[in-house]
């Protein structure tokens, strides 16, 4: 078990860092609030401003983009619109990456390594025809696009993926999909072109070869977003999370993804590295929000003494450490293990991340919002859209319910119980 990163990955982690710390961190606030007066003046949120672009660029420049692709799937495209050296990354390496853009809500955008950009073009690099490549992939790659996944539905239990009811049914050489989607990450970004939905092809097959991913392009006829969705209040611009309608939405049978009745199959493959991603952005959430709780803890004075000599507050900062470190080697662990025998050599690893990451920088953003009082509950500071994030994502590529049930049985069968 080894969890060093490569000397070549050492170098990118210390790139990035120095990037965000000097090029992103500074302009966020500003970023965020500059939003917020256009939403205010009644204008157009979602589009995002110039310094997106300009930031991108240099970031590019510097190699430090599509920083996520994977070691050895790279190929032509790494060379292309790859990283600095040309090659993709392991889970392994590109951990403590993923760890330092979590610290900043516009960081990943900035290197391209958006969810759900990521796993949509992982996707498509691992299950995709060459057309679609041409079409879909090459453009994402390059930023010039960005995406949506469009699974979960608001009118059935989408912790059970098998109950998804929105139809992508095959007629003559068109897939005709009808049906609604929401809480559909990335859809209120203009550049959003293209979805992957999931959709109900053969409701007479096994209920794993039942449903299918399908490449739509937004700009379909029939294609609509009902309205954006807040979450606990924040609408997350420029990404956002919508409702889609699809009606009568027709698209050529070559839009299949891996083929009709292949939606389970592809989804085992792309959501393990996701959750990774995920989790090592949680991590340096948490890092960020302890940051600002130590700050905020010694500079405020209150009965006479630093905030951090108050109400058990030293405890508290110790026990955040030891959660952060304790959860930066689990998620770790689930990394090099998809690193050395792939998804199904770490479906239980990976499951035990997505509850620990995601309740474990709650639980530190929680305090750092109470450390610094009225002001953690306002966007003066980031903790409450932090807050936010980390509470989405228990149920965010599915609930914790579901992953502690997948973690508790692949245990109890190793003493013969079953379901």
């Amino acid at each position: 078990m080894d969890f060093s990163p490569s000397p070549r990955a050492q170098e990118l982690t210390e790139l990035a860092r120095e990037f965000l710390a000097t090029e992103v961190e500074p302009v966020e606030a500003a970023y965020h609030h500059e939003i917020a007066e256009i939403r205010n003046r009644g204008g157009d949120p979602w589009a995002p401003l110039p310094i997106i672009k300009e930031l991108q660029a240099k970031a590019r420049a510097q190699g430090l983009w599509n920083l996520f692709l994977p070691a050895g799937h790279e190929g032509p495209y790494a060379e292309k619109y790859g990283t600095h050296g040309g090659a993709g990354l392991s889970n392994v390496d590109y951990a403590p990456i993923a760890e330092l853009t979590g610290r900043s809500f516009l960081g990943p955008l900035i290197f391209n390594c958006n969810a759900p950009d990521t796993g949509n073009m992982e996707v498509l690099l691992k299950y995709g025809n060459q057309a679609q490549k041409d079409e879909w992939l090459d453009p994402l790659l390059d930023g010039r696009i960005r995406s949506a996944f469009a699974m979960t539905e608001p009118g059935v239990a989408s912790s059970d993926a098998t109950n998804m009811e929105l139809t992508a049914v095959v007629d003559g050489d068109e897939i005709v999909i009808n049906g609604r989607k929401w809480f559909i990450t990335g859809v209120g970004n203009p550049d959003c072109k293209v979805l992957i939905v999931m959709g109900l092809t053969d409701p007479d097959a096994d209920r794993h070869h039942r449903h299918s991913m399908v490449l739509v392009p937004r700009d379909a006829p029939g294609v609509s977003v009902a309205r954006m969705l807040p979450t606990m209040g924040i609408y997350d611009e420029p990404i956002g999370h919508g409702e889609v309608v699809f009606e009568n939405v027709r698209v050529p049978v070559a839009n299949f993804i891996a083929g009709p009745g292949e939606a389970f199959a592809i989804a085992q493959g792309r959501l393990g590295p996701g959750r990774v991603h995920h989790c090592m952005r949680l991590i340096g959430l948490a890092e960020k929000a302890l940051e600002l709780a130590c700050q905020r803890g010694t500079d405020r004075i209150a009965f006479g003494k630093p905030l951090v000599n108050l109400g058990g507050n030293r405890e508290r900062i110790a026990e955040a450490r030891i959660a952060i470190d304790s959860t930066r080697l689990l998620v770790l662990n689930a990394a090099w293990k998809l690193d050395v025998g792939g998804p199904m050599n770490a479906i239980s690893e990976v499951s035990q991340i997505k509850v620990a990451a995601p309740r474990m920088a709650q639980q530190i953003i929680d305090f750092a919002m109470q450390i610094h009082g009225g002001g953690g509950m306002s966007n003066d500071f980031p903790l409450a859209g932090a807050w936010t994030n980390a509470r989405a994502l228990r149920l965010a590529d599915g609930p914790d319910e579901v992953h502690l049930g997948m973690v508790a049985r692949l245990e109890l069968g190793k003493y013969g119980v079953t379901r």
